[in-house]
């Protein structure tokens, strides 16, 4: 038994470091790709390369808020598990202190030096002194247990109140944190705004320019095939079988059709543009892994998903992402907040749907409402 427990803890440690391994190699490789991108000719004429830094930084500290927020509200749970524990150390400490009161009031009543030698000299009646004895023994016993009960509530008292007063230090630690982390979102807001304003005329033409949007659409291809080639294939429910009924990844209106023409452009839309308010919910459409988390000219904050045999989900121009690569998703999944990065005009969900690198339409696998 001991034998095979060892072979499963090695197999799960091999598994491990196999996957960390992947997950290496991947950053490694997207890091690369991302340098070669930037060192691109056309890179440097690219309007929206000035919002890159600001649109990072943006995401980063909307989902180190969003980290805060959650850790704050285990903390407070935690609170409240542990005040709840010295409320009722306090009860059954006061408790034990009534019994322990009444069993010594008793045996001071009936169990003095005296007392002892009547019963010992005074009765006649073994039985009767047998009964007093035992009773006599009884209020003993029951004291020694009322005094230990009462130490455990003590100790389980002081113990919740040190608990209690470390959990309080590290929710006021937890807010300070956000409150920093605020602030900085904050100035790199305003950083945005004022290099968007600077760079406005260019970058509306810049969007309708074909060259760009075709190299927009190559960098995005040559990521995708980097992506495949390095991770393994991964392991789960077959992806195809939930064609026709995915959900939309973000309530909202899709302003274009897979396939129609863009608009003042000879290229065709290869996935949906979904209209949504900023800061809307982006959720997982189905099970999957995280591949890519990062900022990508013509699509802003991109998160791509891998689901598996081939097929990929991709939610651009994103105002935050939640979600690292390398993170596990289920369906319906928080990962991602609407925005309108990367130089959009509209704040929306870019939502592409990709098998073996190609684009397919998203309307013949999501459910229509």
């Amino acid at each position: 038994m001991r034998t095979l427990l060892l072979a499963l803890c090695c197999l799960a440690c091999n598994a491990f470091a196999a996957d960390q391994n992947d997950l290496d190699k991947l950053r490694q490789r997207i890091a690369t790709l991302q340098q070669e991108f930037d060192k691109a000719a056309e890179s440097k004429a690219e309007a929206a390369d000035s919002l890159r830094e600001s649109e990072r930084a943006i995401s980063d500290s909307n989902r180190a808020l969003s980290r805060l927020g959650q850790q704050q509200r285990e903390a407070k749970q935690t609170l409240q598990g542990l005040q709840r524990r010295a409320d009722q150390a306090r009860a059954d400490s006061r408790q034990q202190q009534v019994r322990l009161g009444n069993l010594l009031y008793q045996q001071y009543l009936s169990s003095t030096e005296q007392d002892y030698l009547k019963l010992l000299l005074g009765s006649d009646d073994p039985n009767q002194l047998a009964r007093n004895l035992h009773y006599l023994g009884y209020i003993a016993r029951e004291r020694g247990t009322a005094l230990r009960a009462q130490q455990e509530a003590l100790a389980e008292l002081r113990q919740a109140t040190r608990e209690t007063e470390t959990k309080q230090n590290e929710l006021g630690e937890l807010r300070a944190a956000e409150r920093n982390e605020l602030a900085q979102l904050q100035r790199e807001q305003v950083k945005h705004q004022h290099a968007l304003r600077k760079i406005s005329q260019q970058l509306k033409q810049q969007r309708r320019e074909i060259g760009r949007l075709q190299r927009n659409e190559a960098r995005l291809a040559r990521l995708l095939e980097e992506l495949s080639a390095v991770m393994p294939e991964l392991a789960g429910e077959e992806f195809g079988r939930h064609k026709g009924r995915l959900p939309l990844p973000v309530e909202g209106k899709v302003t274009n059709q897979f396939g129609s023409r863009r608009p003042e452009s000879t290229l065709s839309w290869t996935g949906w543009f979904i209209r949504a308010t900023a800061k809307q919910p982006v959720q997982a459409i189905a099970p999957g892994r995280v591949v890519y988390a990062d900022w990508l000219r013509g699509f802003g904050n991109l998160l791509i998903v891998d689901h598996g045999r081939g097929y990929m989900s991709l939610y651009g121009n994103n105002q935050t992402l939640y979600k690292q690569v390398g993170d596990t998703l289920r369906t319906g999944d928080l990962i991602a907040a609407v925005g309108n990065s990367g130089g959009n005009e509209d704040s929306g969900l870019y939502f592409e749907l990709r098998f073996k690198g190609q684009p397919v339409n998203p309307g013949s696998w999501i459910k229509h409402p």
